[in-house]
């Protein structure tokens, strides 16, 4: 858990330029390597869930995850600006700052200092197959909305997963996503119609750099 005090210098240094109001959606990820799959699903998001921006929270490391390849992290960085080439989508470094790899304390430093900003959390359909062995899952779901993105074949299995099971009284129609933002917490949307369907896994080598780089 992150209990540490961060100064608020470093906190606003970490966090993209907004108002209050907007409609933010968060894409957490090693990017490792970012790709177009990245930003096709932010763009999607954008469209469908009627969205502001999109923040990518690259990740110091995935709990879930073995980070013997990881790349250093301003590398991600960049790399994740050089992707993104929109200025909808913008890149954060939040997680290194507070010191964290969980997604809760993410949100609830986002929710406790940016309260004016209404957030959605998007997960691709394959995340929210395995989103019951999150830390504090459960808790999540309380406090944020939730977009995911079909990932096909993945479909199956994600909506028979626990946690979708568990949520699914709060899962709203796909004809209401662009609502999904000013829904109270839990509330969540099953996206259909994303045909890109890249991975970070399948571009990197067995080495673990990234295809296309030395």
């Amino acid at each position: 858990m992150s209990n540490n005090f961060v100064a608020p210098r470093f906190f606003a240094q970490a966090i993209p330029t907004h108002i209050s109001g907007m409609r933010i959606g968060l894409l957490g990820g090693s990017f490792n390597p970012p790709h177009q799959a990245h930003r096709a699903i932010s763009q999607f998001a954008l469209k469908r869930l009627q969205l502001d921006r999109v923040w990518w929270l690259v990740t110091p490391g995935n709990p879930l995850k073995e980070n013997g390849a990881l790349h250093e992290l301003g590398a991600r960085m960049q790399a994740a600006r050089d992707i993104a080439d929109d200025p909808r989508i913008e890149v954060s470094c939040l997680e290194s700052v507070i010191r964290t790899r969980y997604t809760i304390d993410t949100i609830n430093t986002l929710r406790r200092r940016l309260s004016g900003l209404r957030f959605v959390w998007i997960m691709g359909a394959d995340n929210l197959a395995q989103f019951h062995r999150w830390q504090h899952w459960r808790r999540i779901a309380d406090q944020v909305p939730i977009a995911v993105i079909d990932r096909p074949p993945q479909s199956f299995r994600a909506l028979a997963s626990p946690a979708a099971q568990a949520l699914r009284r709060y899962r709203m129609p796909e004809n209401e996503a662009a609502l999904l933002a000013d829904r109270a917490a839990p509330a969540w949307v099953f996206l259909t119609g994303m045909k890109l369907n890249l991975s970070s896994t399948g571009l990197r080598n067995p080495d673990g750099s990234w295809k296309g780089t030395k």
